[in-house]
């Protein structure tokens, strides 16, 4: 009788371990990470000339920030990228846009690329990068 009894408990023990452990991996699932939303996007001429001046613009949002900035960076020559020019802070919700003006001093091909940065205050000095465009190149002749 006792040894019918001991493998009972052991029986019931492994069914409420199995149990159990279903139950947690169906709880972590549901609470698993949830992504943000958003999209950045860069326009600008395919090519230019040496000495005219051309636009680059762009917009992007993103919901996991109370704020947003759009930036634009540029490189030559497979060098790094530097930041050229910084949008308006806008609130979650609004497009964050930027518009620079460049003028093509020299021929060579130059990338640029946009960058939104989340913020979580107007005035935040420590901005955090939410989404990076790809790289568009202009070929100065």
């Amino acid at each position: 009788m006792t040894r019918t009894k001991k493998t009972g408990m052991k029986a019931r023990s492994g069914r409420v371990a199995v149990i159990g452990a279903l139950g947690l991996a169906s709880v972590g699932l549901a609470a698993g990470p949830a992504f943000a939303k958003g999209d950045v996007e860069i326009t600008a001429p395919p090519a230019a000339q040496v000495g005219k001046t051309f636009t680059v613009t762009a917009h992007g949002n993103d919901d996991a920030s109370s704020y947003l900035q759009v930036c634009l960076e540029n490189r030559g020559g497979g060098q790094a990228w530097h930041r050229l020019a910084c949008g308006a802070v806008v609130e979650r919700g609004d497009d964050a846009q930027v518009t620079a003006h460049v003028k093509a001093t020299h021929s060579g091909a130059r990338q640029y690329r946009a960058v939104v940065y989340g913020l979580l205050s107007p005035a935040d000095r420590h901005p955090v990068r939410q989404r990076t465009s790809g790289p568009t190149t202009v070929n100065v002749r």
